[in-house]
């Protein structure tokens, strides 16, 4: 699949000595949803906004869709529809005018048709004469969509875009990026919501301290770095964990009821058998089992506490 956002050495210093980003390099597939995954003030703010032209990068190079976005940022920049954190619209304007004139200011002819469309998947259609002030949060949220996706772009970003918005709204708005998805549009997603990127995305992105950790196709980062866990609940409870059982590397819950086996999930095979052959030497007898894997929660989680 062909790359439509090049990224190459990209870093930013603020005025104050602050790096926001240090040497990121990364490129981004026509039509995918790629997920940027990283704790406040790791730098995924700072990144987009540089790919849109927001703020100056210290050092490196954007290209979109062969576009430099410091050359030909005009034509660079009408490929890209974003989705920012916050609403910076005059609150006294109609939603239609909001998005007809965003629509406008990338020299786009008027398509009253397209925007009903775009109003309509988004719930707002029956609010297109109101005055932004009058809308709910989760509307202006969506006012906030329709506006991006006004100059029909190629390449959405959507900046932390279900932050504060209830669950349905949340679903909505997940089915609304699949349709974009299957229309072409790539997406860049922000998110600190892990089971957003999981639902969604393609490939999983992770930035911590300004740096990027790693790039992956989001099945495939889970099965290398997801652990399994085997769980032994046992018919009686134990003290201590027998000098039998110590070569598993075993760990024995508080009450003492349940053993767990933790694994490498890319393992192939798991020698089940001489585990339960070692429980019945130490008389121990169990009355199920399960298995469970990490999630991609913990697969984060861990990443951003140890990048290494």
């Amino acid at each position: 699949m062909p790359n439509i956002i090049s990224i190459s050495n990209l870093s930013k210093v603020y005025e104050s000595g602050f790096q926001a980003l240090k040497d990121v390099n990364l490129d981004i597939r026509r039509g995918e949803i790629l997920a940027l995954l990283g704790p406040n003030g790791a730098g995924k703010t700072t990144l987009i906004s540089i790919i849109c032209g927001i703020v100056t990068a210290s050092a490196g190079k954007v290209m979109v869709d062969g576009h430099d976005t410091v050359q030909a940022f005009r034509q660079a920049r009408s490929l890209i529809g974003l989705v920012p954190q916050e609403l910076t619209t005059d609150a006294f304007e109609s939603v239609w005018s909001t998005v007809s004139f965003s629509r406008g200011l990338f020299g786009k002819p008027p398509n009253p048709a397209y925007l009903e469309r775009i109003l309509k998947d988004l719930s707002l259609w029956d609010k297109r004469h109101s005055k932004i002030m009058m809308l709910s949060g989760g509307m202006k949220r969506r006012l906030l969509i329709a506006k991006a996706l006004s100059h029909e772009p190629q390449i959405l970003f959507l900046d932390e875009p279900t932050a504060g918005v209830d669950v349905n709204l949340r679903k909505d708005m997940w089915d609304l990026v699949r349709q974009l998805k299957q229309s072409g549009v790539t997406i860049i997603l922000t998110t600190h919501y892990i089971e957003e990127a999981e639902e969604m995305a393609d490939r999983i992105g992770v930035i911590n301290k300004g740096q990027l950790i790693l790039v992956e196709e989001k099945h495939e980062l889970m099965r290398k770095l997801g652990k399994k866990q085997l769980t032994l609940q046992l018919q009686q409870s134990v003290e201590a964990i027998p000098a039998e059982l110590q070569g598993f590397g075993l760990t024995l819950n508080p009450d003492g009821s349940s053993l767990t086996y933790t694994y490498d999930s890319q393992e192939e095979q798991v020698d089940v058998t001489a585990l339960l052959g070692a429980l019945q030497q130490a008389g121990l007898k169990f009355k199920d089992i399960h298995t469970t894997q990490s999630s991609l929660e913990d697969i984060f989680v861990n990443l951003v506490r140890d990048p290494a």
